[in-house]
């Protein structure tokens, strides 16, 4: 089954119960499901930590979602730091979104899939990547 990343955002809107998006992101994730494997990687799974009290609970809800965790293979580190780079070069001003650097590389390398609302920046730095977006 193919893999496909899903995004701290996604995740999020499923785990707080967002009134703009839950609907959107567990019917995403449910139909996603049915047809790729779906997976986090390290810097989604930190991300998501800030919203728990223990690596066990978080953990759990993971196995429940059905989510598997895949480690960010050393050429997505580097393509998501020479990404990060040409972006703060073409004025990016904010200074805490490498984790979508990260997130977008991971899928550019491992050629997964990656549903997430935010597909500007994906779009922009990493092209090659096919985006389940709203």
């Amino acid at each position: 089954m193919p893999l496909l990343l899903v995004d701290t955002n996604v995740l999020i809107d499923v785990l707080e119960d967002d009134p703009a998006w839950a609907d959107w992101s567990i019917q995403q994730m449910r139909a996603q499901a049915q047809i790729h494997e779906l997976a986090i990687n390290p810097v989604i799974y930190a991300e998501l930590s800030l919203t728990f009290s223990t690596v066990e609970a978080l953990d759990e809800v993971l196995s429940d979602l059905g989510l598997v965790f895949l480690e960010l293979p050393r050429p997505a580190l580097f393509l998501a730091g020479k990404a990060f780079a040409r972006y703060r070069r073409q004025g990016g001003a904010k200074h805490n979104v490498l984790a979508d650097f990260f997130i977008g590389a991971h899928a550019a390398v491992a050629g997964t899939l990656l549903l997430t609302r935010d597909a500007r920046r994906y779009r922009s730095y990493f092209p090659s990547v096919e985006l389940i977006t709203p």
